[in-house]
């Protein structure tokens, strides 16, 4: 999994637990959990993959992306089911979403082609943005796919794309002041392991707002924290349909008769006081379709 540094990975997991418990697994009485924490450090979650097969579990839960790719090479045989993975069929992942084949399936989660939607909802509350980036760390192995989608969706809206890897802290402060030497930018942080750490997402939130810069994230912890907006999956209910996967797997079931499920539930977080304190107003029908305003 991510980082157990991160109070958001814990309580996923802590949901995931729960809902195991729920459909009668207890740990130390019928199950055995085994946690490894890969904080976005490649070579540590390919140690961990290897190391978690050879313990040969019944199941093995795994996300994201980065943690799946090196966990599916190690082995053809141990039920994998996965969250937090982009497009699993494009990837080749999966090789059919209702009856995925071989030992893998999961929740999937944003598609690319959302990057239209979040260029729109920034369009909504900040109708004078013309340029706009988007931050994506470099080990996030579908960063590739994410700007390919960006690129694509921007000339939509008019809006001339900004392409913002990050590799360290130091990459977050040169993008954003490099955004505002030209007027009308914005910002789209997709998210993941990375930048979803609780003092990378403080580096952000705050450098985007000393800056009056608009941005959308895709963890609505980016808006808690006084970020403007976010449009995401509500990723807890896809922990708690992986525990039902898991129980359902640990009963007897294929993974293959276990159709790969694509998100259906989406969540918009606005915080009022971070609009206020950059001049914009909020159209009163978002307002009315969000799921949490921050006031």
């Amino acid at each position: 999994m991510g980082g157990i540094d991160n109070p958001s990975a814990r309580s996923l997991i802590a949901a995931f637990e729960q809902t195991l418990q729920q459909l009668g697994w207890a740990e130390n009485n019928n199950l055995q959990i085994d946690i490894r924490w890969g904080d976005n450090n490649s070579e540590r979650v390919a140690g961990y993959a290897r190391e978690l097969v050879q313990l040969k579990p019944d199941v093995i839960l795994v996300g994201p992306t980065n943690a799946l790719v090196p966990l599916k090479d190690e082995t053809k045989i141990i039920p994998i089911v996965f969250v937090q993975v982009s497009d699993p069929l494009g990837r080749g992942i999966v090789k059919n979403l209702s009856r995925p084949t071989d030992n893998v399936t999961g929740f999937s989660n944003l598609e690319f082609s959302l990057i239209g939607k979040y260029l729109q909802l920034l369009k909504e509350v900040a109708p004078s943005t013309t340029r706009v980036a988007a931050m994506i760390h470099v080990s996030n192995v579908v960063s590739d796919d994410w700007y390919r989608a960006f690129n694509k969706a921007a000339s939509s809206f008019a809006i001339e794309p900004v392409i913002a890897p990050v590799q360290e802290r130091s990459d977050i402060a040169r993008t954003i002041e490099s955004l505002t030497r030209k007027p009308n930018g914005g910002l789209i942080v997709p998210g993941d392991t990375y930048v979803d750490v609780p003092d990378v997402r403080k580096i952000i939130v705050e450098l985007a707002a000393a800056h009056r810069l608009p941005a959308l994230y895709t963890n609505p912890a980016f808006v808690r924290d006084g970020g403007l907006m976010s449009y995401s999956t509500e990723i807890a209910d896809q922990y708690r349909g992986a525990a039902s996967y898991v129980s359902r797997i640990l009963k007897g079931e294929k993974p293959s008769n276990l159709p790969v499920q694509q998100p259906t539930k989406f969540e918009l977080v606005i915080n009022l006081k971070a609009a206020k304190s950059l001049g914009l107003n909020v159209p009163f029908g978002l307002l009315n379709a969000a799921d949490e305003v921050i006031e």
